[in-house]
């Protein structure tokens, strides 16, 4: 504990020298006059827009947070990162994935015997269908998005029940992204990229943009993009295919804003996750580069979105607000997953078969309005929101075969059914999600706006029902819960340039049913589809922020106690089998300390321990897959001598962690190096970006993460080095 506090307070010590240092420098350098912030985007059909990027445009200066709307990170008592549209082009980016790679508090895992993209924000998983996209959820596509659809990629650090309501798949504790998607500029565009990486894959994508009417009060934009080849990865092949068109409309009084997006996501043969048998040490990591997927492994999702969402100015200090939106998605699937029985590295691999049809209705109203009792001013934000999702879905699981993580055999898996539910041509309705939440919020601001109080409530009613696989019949008990959880966030601005802030919020997770099967070779779960009652999570966080204008950054400490549910593997039931406590500290920092030359990065120290365990076997015992130190440093370097070239690098570092509770199985800590170049140049009138890019540029074989799904203890292999290359023009 001594040691710990040691480590905060000199990281407290170091972030003020810093920025002491930073408003020096600017105030000896700085000469230039800042030029006028203009909307150039309505994303979210508000008045106000997008607010401005930050200096050196890779981070935004603030973004949505839930019901309390668009703020400033200045004024906002939690702690969050916003990423652009520009950084995503700079880094090709292709997935939300991609983007979280320079985040120092995110690291990216992957769904339970999938290939679903997973986020552990603060050492809590967050699932790839639980962000919001405009402020809803359900509404993207479950297992991947790609970056075309995403103008900022907001990530919130925390948990954020209040603001955003019950994520709807169950997870989130620690952190909320919201995706924010693309507007018509108040300047026409037209881009065509063509890119290619390894493994022969090939890249095209359009972003067009137009505004018309009068006073250019109506936008469209369309984004469509096409990815299909090979990967870095041998036999692993890839196909994507996505458009999206959005729409906007400016009144005086009245604002709209429509999107629809398609998406088509293919994989064949990619690299599955691994599991370690009990008590075995953690084998090294193979070769990224070779493939150990049966050749029949395969994963399709298919995916229909969209929303409407209109703002309606009642009175000068009034405004009303509504969206609405749906999902249509069809996924299909042939997966294995290996399990290590050895230490030459023999594994016996677990396939399965997967359908899974969902539907997605969403919606909510709210209310804004600002006024003031005497020299106190008020901004109270209400809201109701209601969720409703329907899945069909059904599984079959085969007999083992037997395979080598380094040797593997080219084989299909077995044909022999081992136990299944439903029919996978045609699945029946398995689960049933309905939520409805009221939200109120007041913030207060004392002292000319220097003191912001934010005090509120949400009611949240959650009903879950399940439904047998094979007769489509509701299974009983049926599960209908409310809770309230409350925010409290408290801003005092120490000078322009020092913000200091503290919050108590919870978090509400879903808990929803038990799964059918647990473990590989996969084992029926005794109380299949049972419904829980919702855990409430508690956290308590205090953090200063620092804008010099030409640099920012903040630091957090914070403390989140989860209440756990998964599968006793001794038993087979499902249920709440203890708890996990985050306490850890978040220093990031971002900006342009002097021209041409743009910094990205951060620390993150956790302490995630599992405290009330089963039996006390494991009590005091790290979590699984949360490592106590991530670091990102990220930074750009516009050549002098040349024009228009700029020079990249990234280093993103983890440090070990457990794969199992006893905290037996350590997966080795981890370094890798990206490194790129771009160059902006004129040809024939018309400008030209020509990027490239080397991820893992050592070719590093690590494991890069252990678990996500609570309890699990899959590892998954990190990405071989992969060179990508592409060409934008604009006409």
């Amino acid at each position: 504990m001594h040691t710990r506090f040691l480590l905060h307070a000199a990281i407290v010590a170091a972030f003020a020298s810093a920025s002491a240092h930073a408003q020096s420098v600017a105030a000896e350098t700085s000469v230039e006059t800042l030029a006028p912030v203009t909307v150039q985007s309505s994303a979210d059909a508000s008045a106000g827009g997008l607010l401005p990027a930050y200096a050196g445009g890779q981070v935004a200066r603030g973004g949505r947070k839930g019901l309390l709307g668009n703020l400033d990170t200045m004024d906002t008592p939690f702690n969050s990162m916003e990423y652009t549209s520009q950084l995503i082009k700079d880094q090709q980016a292709a997935s939300v994935a991609d983007i979280l790679e320079n985040d120092p508090g995110v690291r990216i895992a992957r769904g339970f015997g999938n290939y679903q993209q997973l986020y552990m924000v603060r050492g809590f998983p967050l699932y790839s269908d639980d962000i919001t996209y405009n402020g809803l959820y359900g509404l993207l596509p479950r297992q991947y998005l790609a970056s075309e659809f995403i103008e900022r990629l907001e990530v919130f650090k925390g948990a954020n029940a209040f603001l955003n309501g019950a994520p709807p798949g169950g997870s989130g504790v620690g952190g909320a992204i919201n995706v924010v998607p693309k507007r018509a500029p108040n300047t026409p565009l037209s881009e065509v990229s063509l890119g290619w990486e390894s493994g022969n894959q090939g890249y095209g994508a359009v972003d067009l943009a137009r505004r018309f009417g009068p006073d250019e009060n109506t936008g469209i934009r369309l984004n469509a993009v096409r990815r299909d080849g090979g990967t870095a990865v041998d036999q692993e092949k890839r196909k994507l295919g996505a458009f999206g068109i959005g729409l906007d409309w400016r009144g005086e009084r009245v604002r709209l804003s429509a999107d629809l997006g398609w998406q088509e996501h293919k994989l064949t043969r990619s690299q599955p996750s691994v599991n370690i048998s009990a008590g075995l040490p953690i084998p090294s990591a193979p070769d990224p580069a070779n493939s150990f997927a049966p050749p029949d492994t395969f994963s399709n999702e298919r995916d229909l979105f969209g929303t409407i969402r209109g703002e309606f100015d009642i009175t000068d200090t009034v405004m009303a607000w509504a969206a609405i939106g749906g999902r249509s998605s069809d996924e299909s699937s042939s997966l294995a997953t290996p399990t290590v029985t050895n230490l030459a590295g023999d594994t016996s691999v677990s396939s399965s078969a997967f359908s899974r049809k969902d539907i997605i209705k969403t919606g909510e109203v709210g209310i804004r309005a600002k006024f003031n009792t005497g020299s106190i001013g008020h901004t109270i934000n209400a809201s109701a929101n209601h969720f409703r999702f329907d899945s069909r879905q059904a599984y079959a699981f085969y007999d083992p075969t037997s395979s080598n993580l380094y040797n593997p055999v080219n084989r299909p898996h077995s044909s022999v059914i081992t136990f299944s539910g439903g029919t996978l041509g045609d699945p029946l309705r398995s689960l049933s999600t309905r939520t409805t939440s009221f939200a109120i919020a007041d913030t207060i601001s004392f002292a000319q706006d220097s003191v912001l109080f934010t005090v509120g409530l949400r009611h949240q009613k959650i009903d879950n029902r399940s439904y047998s696989f094979n007769t489509g019949e509701l299974q009983p008990p049926v599960n209908s819960t409310s809770r309230i959880t409350p925010v409290a966030g408290l801003v005092v601005k120490a000078s322009d340039e020092i913000s200091l802030y503290a919050n108590y919020i919870e978090g509400l997770t879903q808990v929803g049913a038990a799964p059918a099967f647990y473990g590989f070779p996969a084992s029926p779960v005794v109380n299949a589809g049972e419904v829980f009652d919702p855990f409430q999570s508690k956290q308590k966080e205090i953090g200063i922020k620092f804008d010099g204008g030409k640099i920012g950054g903040s630091l957090a400490l914070f403390a989140t106690d989860q209440p756990a549910a998964f599968v006793d593997f001794t038993t087979g039931i499902y249920g709440s089998n203890g708890k996990q406590r985050n306490r850890g500290a978040e220093l990031t920092v971002f900006g342009e300390p002097m021209r041409g030359l743009r910094l990205l990065g951060g620390v993150t120290l956790l302490d995630a321990k599992q405290v009330s365990t089963q039996g006390g076997l494991t009590d005091g015992k790290r979590a699984i897959g949360v490592p106590r130190t991530l670091f990102n440093a990220g930074v750009e370097w516009d050549v002098p001598s040349v024009e228009g070239l700029t020079l990249t690098g990234r280093a993103v570092h983890t440090s070990s962690q457990y794969a199992d509770a006893a905290n037996t199985q350590t997966l080795p800590a981890w370094t890798r190096f990206d490194i790129g170049a771009r160059y902006i140049t004129e040809i024939e009138g018309r400008m030209v970006t020509l990027r490239a890019s080397v991820d893992n540029v050592a070719d590093k074989n690590y494991w890069a993460s252990a678990g996500g799904y609570p309890g699990a203890n899959y590892l998954v292999l990190g990405a071989p080095r992969t060179l990508m290359l592409s060409a934008a023009v604009e006409f």
